[in-house]
């Protein structure tokens, strides 16, 4: 089999980066060539809140350059990703598409939480080195320019995670704003990243003993790789961060970007992002810091070899958005034993209506997460658990969707406890187009029907299945207790699966001896 190739293209907050990767079989890949650009679009966006049209006309050289490298390496498909300083950019939508015609590289936002499970799976795609470390309790510090992002793992599941404004080009606009000293610069970092790392601890770290730290960013690591005269991934222990960044204070600047043939202004970013690595990891109290050496390219590249089945994942990225959303209605004080029989429920009569509905495994997981966020609202109101679940879905990220997923679920969980809202009733209150809607109403009609035969709360179905029959979808439960109540529930909601479907749905009980 001949071998392809694929450019990773990376719009970010200090420079655009290219990677081309090569897969020369099952399992097998290899980065072929890295180049970068200085462009520091956050620079723009952080202290402006917009981006020049100078810039723009830097990233449109520049993707004409990697857009005649991709010809070089015979590349068969490219995607171009940007981060957080286009996603905050009041004038993104102007500039995507004045790119787009310039250049013809359409440039895809990613939403916070898309970046973070990107970084993720680059981290993952080391493969023996990665599960080595996360079977341990782990934190991933992902340290980008607008922000950075904290995720914690146990038996190698996802139990929290939250993006903090703490970027490096962030700070560092603070830091030249303010006109802050060489000499105090550190202390503002520190008070600057503690305000928020402490409510951070007490929130969300409580009394969770993290061992290993796994470090990504684009600054301090590829100077401690270098120093350490490793080329690939570098373990330390936690104390030795004081160390470097003892040598970072000392040190001369332009020397070190001579030595670390890099330009004199990423110098002072290496610093800010050295004390951010620094207090999270004494704040943690952790024993190794692991810096992989990966970078949001070298996910995107990971991603594409799953897509075209070029690579076999060693771990199942889906269950950690489960896990995530099962973290999110514990932190609200939903049952587990709940959630999963509605999701069961759920699961199997989408699969029951798989020749009518025309959807896909993506939507099934939009399904899965609204089955087990449906009721967090709860926490908030009793009397409008809709509402209040609505708006605690879309004010919590769930790493690995988009906000368009996000949003489709969030409606999803709104309709199950109120009534759908057609054409003329949404409209002004979201985002999604009408084949998004028709999406959100089948799965909504199918959550219904599942949360019905649940009404009790008191998981009664032993036995569930869902089978098409002719205009029927027939429902066949086993138990021997008394359904009254789910089964009234269960008729009174089917008129609803009806008009989406054009399916009457019944009930058959099963008593077993």
């Amino acid at each position: 089999m001949s071998a392809k190739t694929f450019a990773a293209i990376e719009v970010g907050s200090y420079e655009l980066s290219m990677k081309i990767f090569e897969y020369g079989g099952k399992n097998k890949i290899r980065s072929l060539d890295l180049v970068r650009r200085k462009i520091a679009l956050g620079s723009d966006t952080y202290s402006q809140g917009g981006i020049s049209p100078q810039k723009v006309e830097e990233v449109c050289k520049t993707l004409k350059e990697f857009l005649q490298l991709m010809k070089t390496y015979q590349v068969v498909a490219y995607k171009a990703y940007g981060t957080s300083a286009l996603r905050e950019a009041k004038n993104a939508p102007i500039l995507l598409d004045k790119i787009a015609q310039r250049t013809g590289v359409r440039i895809q936002i990613l939403s916070n939480s898309e970046e973070q499970f990107l970084d993720y799976k680059s981290i993952a795609s080391k493969g023996a080195e990665y599960w080595k470390v996360i079977e341990d309790k782990t934190a991933i510090l992902e340290i980008g320019g607008g922000s950075i992002q904290i995720s914690v793992f146990e038996n190698d599941t996802l139990v929290s995670t939250q993006n903090l404004h703490l970027g490096v080009l962030r700070i560092w606009d603070y830091l030249s704003r303010f006109q802050i000293k060489k000499s105090k610069r550190e202390n503002f970092i520190t008070e600057m990243a503690m305000a928020q790392l402490d409510n951070y601890k007490k929130l969300h770290l409580k009394d969770k003993e993290i061992r290993n730290l796994i470090v990504m960013d684009d600054y301090f690591t590829p100077w401690v790789m270098k120093s350490q005269g490793q080329g690939k991934d570098t373990v330390v222990e936690r104390d030795f961060f004081s160390r470097k960044l003892e040598e970072l204070r000392g040190e001369n600047v332009s020397k070190l970007a001579t030595q670390l043939d890099i330009s004199e202004e990423r110098v002072p970013l290496m610093f800010v992002s050295g004390v951010l690595v620094s207090l999270i990891a004494e704040l943690m109290e952790v024993e190794k810091v692991w810096m992989p050496g990966v970078t949001l390219l070298d996910g995107m590249g990971y991603e594409y070899g799953e897509e075209q089945k070029l690579l076999s994942p060693d771990h199942d990225f889906e269950r950690d958005i489960i896990a995530c959303a099962m973290n999110i209605n514990k932190r609200y004080m939903g049952s587990r034993k709940r959630a999963e029989a509605v999701e069961n429920i759920a699961v199997t009569i989408f699969r029951g209506m798989k020749k009518i509905h025309g959807l896909g495994n993506r939507e099934l997981l939009y399904l899965r997460l609204a089955s087990i966020l449906q009721e967090c609202g709860k926490y908030i109101s009793m009397m409008n658990i809709g509402d209040s679940s609505y708006q605690i879905v879309m004010a919590t990220e769930m790493i690995g969707l988009s906000h368009r997923e996000r949003e489709m679920v969030a409606w999803v969980v709104r309709f199950n406890h109120s009534p759908f809202l057609y054409e003329e009733g949404r409209r002004a209150n979201t985002s999604l187009d009408s084949g998004d809607f028709l999406t959100v109403a089948k799965l909504t009609a199918i959550l219904r029907l599942a949360n019905g035969l649940d009404r009790s709360h008191k998981q009664k179905l032993k036995g569930f299945s869902a089978i098409l029959k002719d205009n029927q979808l027939v429902l066949s439960v086993n138990t021997n207790e008394d359904i009254s109540l789910e089964k009234g529930f269960f008729e009174e909601r089917g008129d609803f699966f009806q008009e989406v479907f054009g399916v009457e749905p019944v009930i058959h009980q099963k008593i077993g001896k």
